[in-house]
């Protein structure tokens, strides 16, 4: 380091001094903290965007085979984000099952800008065909939360194209995730993700995202982005782009994992029911992470006996990551809504959601084991 005379104060020099950046050549991109740049930066303020956040869009772009992300803050974010590209009197319909802290904010988010909310079950036919006319927006997951039910996107985009050429089809394709599945491929204009849950992977960062490959919606939705305040901080940024080069692998890990599990768990005689989704080439190409099993009737009202026994599984509201979880969607991701509405949508508390993590399989296979025993003894 070379230092140069000069007439101001150290004070002054110290505040001023910096590194050239230009020589630096990094093998991975650093974390840019920082709030504001110079005015020929092309970021300029990192509420409008920041390099660490661009790079992560990017790659992202790559998996989900679009022109365009926009990162966000949370899956939330993304989803409200593109609830705000409604205007009152448009008409929202969603899938029946659904995220319950998804399926609240439809409900007051239709009322605050008093939008049409229709609610159809569109995994089945009879429910695709009730499409109504003037439907503006279709926003659902596949595989569905809870129960992993499959919605066939190609067949749902035609049949909402008829009915409105106009209409968006908003994918959340947080579960299956882009390595196994391309919604924008399928027909849909919209694939959101929640980042916190296997682009995280790892339980310590949350995010979002929305891909597209149409300009005019971008910009808008960058613009609502910019004006929120809704777009990702730089450590989470750097942090989820960190967790994209082991991505696949995990993903990997989580689908051979999964299958044994889910093998396992259909002999057991605690168990009346595994749910796993139909994979197949033309959409959901392969799954893994989550499955759902319902208690067989000797073991009904067993859930928190079974839980306390398990020493692999966390429980909590966490999902998607490197350790196990176990939860009940009725006391858990579907507590928000009233029992009439679990009820409805087939929830009951015999329903066990199981993630597994990266944890040996014969060590989780026994930790089950042990568990059901208890439900014996």
């Amino acid at each position: 380091m070379t230092t140069q005379k000069s007439t101001q104060h150290p004070e002054t020099q110290a505040l001023h001094y910096r590194i050239n950046n230009a020589a630096t050549h990094p093998v991975a991109t650093p974390i840019y903290q920082n709030s504001a740049f110079s005015a020929d930066s092309p970021y300029f303020y990192t509420r409008k965007s920041n390099p660490n956040s661009v790079e992560l869009e990017g790659a992202l772009a790559i998996l989900e085979k679009s022109e365009h992300v926009i990162s966000t803050t949370t899956g939330m974010s993304a989803i409200m984000l593109v609830l705000q590209l409604l205007r009152p009197g448009d008409h929202l319909l969603i899938n029946q099952y659904i995220y319950g802290c998804s399926y609240k904010l439809f409900q007051r988010y239709a009322t605050h800008m008093q939008l049409q909310l229709t609610i159809l079950d569109l995994s089945a036919k009879a429910g695709r065909e009730a499409i109504p006319d003037d439907v503006s927006m279709v926003l659902f997951e596949t595989p569905t939360n809870p129960f992993l039910k499959t919605i066939p996107i190609r067949e749902l985009a035609e049949i909402v194209a008829r009915k409105n050429p106009a209409a968006l089809l908003v994918v959340d394709n947080t579960w299956a995730t882009a390595l196994f599945q391309n919604p924008l491929e399928c027909g849909a204009q919209v694939s959101l993700a929640s980042a916190t849950k296997y682009i995280s992977g790892h339980s310590d960062v949350m995010g979002g995202f929305i891909a597209l490959n149409d300009e005019r919606l971008a910009d808008e939705l960058l613009q609502n982005r910019f004006y929120s305040g809704a777009i990702l901080d730089p450590n989470s940024a750097w942090l989820l782009r960190r967790s994209l080069h082991t991505f696949p692998l995990r993903m990997r890990e989580h689908v051979r994992i999964t299958r044994g599990l889910y093998e396992f768990l259909l002999g057991r005689d605690e168990v009346a029911r595994v749910y796993f989704p139909e994979t197949s080439a033309e959409q959901l190409r392969e799954y893994g992470g989550i499955l759902f099993f319902e208690f067989s009737k000797a073991y009904q009202n067993g859930y928190t006996r079974f839980r306390d026994a398990l020493t692999l599984f966390d429980s909590g509201t966490g999902m998607a990551c490197v350790s196990s979880m176990v939860a009940q969607p009725w006391s858990g991701s579907h507590a928000s809504l009233c029992d009439a509405e679990k009820i409805a949508m087939g929830i009951n508390t015999d329903l066990v959601r199981l993630c597994f993590g990266l944890e040996n399989e014969e060590d989780l296979i026994a930790d089950l084991k042990n568990a059901f025993a208890v439900l014996d003894a």
